[in-house]
């Protein structure tokens, strides 16, 4: 049962009534990044109160959004394909909220996830089709990710493999450290050198001139 009820019949209502909740589709995003433990998603939304993520755990898992899981000898929470139906609507809420992006305040921070789900968001996979395949370690403030992009098909995976990668342990074509003006580059206020020049990214390995494929990759119209 919802918590909230809108006294309305129709699909958008209904919609609202399942996810609609604070934090509701903060989980559904990280979830569709991959199956998450409680104690992963509780660091992941790390203002969330405990009581407050197992009342929302609660209400997706009954209105069959997500389920719990045994696996490995321990329970995960994952989507279910109704959940996962969700996918281009977290996207495209994504892509709109994204072009309104400020600067963050002191106490905002890019975690894995909402990183991965930002990149996924401006993935351009007709561009990406045209270019060789490539692959990017990343830092964006704490989040470190891999980024493999081949043909159409975009693969990011998250912890400290990237940061080993850009050391020079494995085949990366560029690693990067940016922030979130790393944001400019993604909605084209900012061209790949003028970024670089600027300090917004700083190339740790790789040619620097594949930032620009990157930012054709990856790209957001403001």
């Amino acid at each position: 049962m919802a918590a909230r009820d809108y006294g309305q019949y129709g699909g958008v209502t209904r919609g609202l009534e399942l996810v609609g909740e604070r934090w509701a589709l903060l989980i559904v995003r990280d979830l569709l990044v991959g199956p998450r433990r409680y104690g992963e998603l509780a660091a992941g939304l790390a203002r969330i109160p405990s009581n407050i993520l197992a009342a929302r755990l609660k209400e997706l898992q009954a209105a069959g959004i997500i389920r719990r899981v045994p696996h490995s000898r321990v329970i995960v929470y994952e989507l279910t394909p109704y959940g996962r139906e969700l996918e281009p609507v977290v996207l495209a809420l994504g892509a709109w909220g994204f072009k309104a992006l400020g600067d963050p305040r002191a106490e905002q921070v890019i975690t894995p996830d909402s990183m991965t789900m930002d990149l996924r968001t401006a993935f351009r996979a007709h561009v990406a089709e045209t270019l060789p395949a490539t692959a990017y370690a990343a830092r964006f403030g704490e989040a470190e990710l891999l980024i493999r992009v081949d043909g159409s098909s975009l693969d990011v995976t998250r912890g400290g493999s990237s940061l080993d990668v850009a050391r020079g342990d494995g085949p990366v074509d560029l690693a990067f450290a940016a922030g979130p003006d790393i944001r400019r580059l993604i909605l084209g206020e900012l061209a790949p050198e003028r970024a670089i020049e600027t300090g917004v990214v700083e190339v740790l390995r790789g040619r620097r001139a594949l930032l620009t494929r990157f930012a054709s990759t990856f790209h957001l119209a403001a």
